[in-house]
């Protein structure tokens, strides 16, 4: 009963709406990251990157990937985790029915797809400190073309991170040198193209830098000495949505090499193996997007609502209607419309935000922060872990 009334005045908080007549692109939800052994990684993304609250966790087939898939279901293991500092979260996904592949060549900056992901930082230098050790520190302290700290990194799953020193926190004392996902770094064959998706429908319509040359913050990077054109695009608007606050600002950096030909870096490999699999935004307005991507040439390669089944989206603790596109050189951009989200696991509360509320405003900090009492641990996970093998 005590459960019943804490829904009920959760829900009462919220006003229902209507049919949304416009979409709303409310910031990075997580950067899908393929790995070997989702345990294995998480146990390592928790103390370095913060990733220590579980969203959802969830073994099952994943029968609406086939056009990236090689036309099969694939068997996966999947968990994301969120950072209470900000940011958007990580989807750690592993395939569970054969074994991941890595690419057959050694990844360089500009090859077509998610070369690095990025991570913000409120202090650049702390976060190198507590970061070099664990890691393999590609670069020192160095500043990007618009003068900002920031430096590279190899983690032990051979995945590129970029960490940026960036202001913008959530709880500002939620222990962590770093918050989560603050965008990626998508090798593109021509920026001016790829501008359609990410500024067009995305959103990122502030070009912090459009540059052509050799950069100083990129040696040490793999493939960083060559002659590329960047272009940093940023959000130009207040992101709205329910869940804005907590993923904050992002960017996205489009990077074209400009004296070799690049590598596709999913080339002959499928969806869910080794690397940055995709690059997730939560969205309102999932019909209204819909239209648009296919107005402008960006049609819908997966959508849950049209499962050959017929079966709604569900992640087991966490549900809603998911969608993917690819930019124009392949590189996977999913959607995810959100319809309920666990606040608590354990007193069994969930927020319904399908017809509950106006879906346009950010969810009131107090609920978000109560995000915080699903955190797991290191030691967590490997009980976990031991359960399964």
């Amino acid at each position: 009963m005590e459960n019943e009334r804490i829904m009920i005045y959760i829900c009462s908080v919220m006003k229902r709406t209507r049919e949304l007549d416009q979409k709303l692109i409310c910031g990075i939800q997580q950067i899908g990251v393929g790995v070997r052994n989702v345990y294995e990684a998480w146990k390592w993304y928790i103390p370095h990157f913060g990733m220590n609250v579980k969203m959802f966790e969830d073994r099952a087939t994943a029968e609406y990937m086939l056009p990236h898939t090689a036309g099969k279901p694939r068997e996966r293991h999947a968990a994301l985790a969120i950072n209470m500092l900000g940011g958007g979260g990580f989807e750690i996904w592993q395939h569970t029915g054969r074994t991941p592949e890595a690419p057959a060549f050694e990844l360089r900056l500009g090859d077509l797809g998610i070369f690095a992901g990025k991570i913000k930082a409120p202090d650049a230098e702390a976060a190198f400190e507590h970061l070099k050790s664990g890691s393999r520190p590609l670069t020192g302290i160095v500043k990007d073309p618009v003068g900002r700290k920031t430096f590279f990194l190899k983690d032990p799953f051979d995945n590129i991170w970029q960490v940026v020193e960036e202001g913008s926190m959530f709880m500002k004392h939620a222990g962590n040198k770093t918050g989560g996902s603050f965008g990626a770094i998508i090798g593109t064959t021509n920026p001016d193209k790829a501008v359609r998706l990410y500024s067009g429908i995305l959103g990122y319509q502030i070009v912090a830098y459009d540059k052509n040359g050799t950069f100083p913050d990129l040696e040490g990077v793999p493939g960083g000495t060559s002659k590329f054109r960047r272009v940093l695009l940023k959000h130009g608007n207040t992101l709205k949505g329910p869940f804005s606050r907590l993923f904050g600002p992002s960017e996205i950096e489009l990077v074209q090499v400009l004296d070799r030909q690049p590598e596709q870096i999913f080339q002959n490999r499928i969806w869910g193996d080794l690397g940055f699999i995709h690059l997730c935004f939560d969205v309102v307005g999932m019909k209204k997007l819909k239209e648009e991507c296919d107005t402008n040439g960006f049609p819908f390669t997966v959508d849950s609502d049209v499962h050959p089944l017929g079966k709604p989206f569900d992640m087991g603790e966490a549900a809603g209607h998911f969608a993917y596109v690819q930019d124009p050189d392949g590189t996977l951009i999913e959607f995810v419309e959100t319809h309920r989200i666990p606040i608590s696991k354990r007193f069994g509360w969930y927020i319904n935000l399908w017809k509950r509320r106006d879906v346009t405003k950010p969810l009131p900090d107090w609920i978000l922060k109560m995000l915080r009492f699903m955190k797991v641990n290191p030691r967590k996970l490997r009980i976990l872990e031991a359960r399964h093998e």
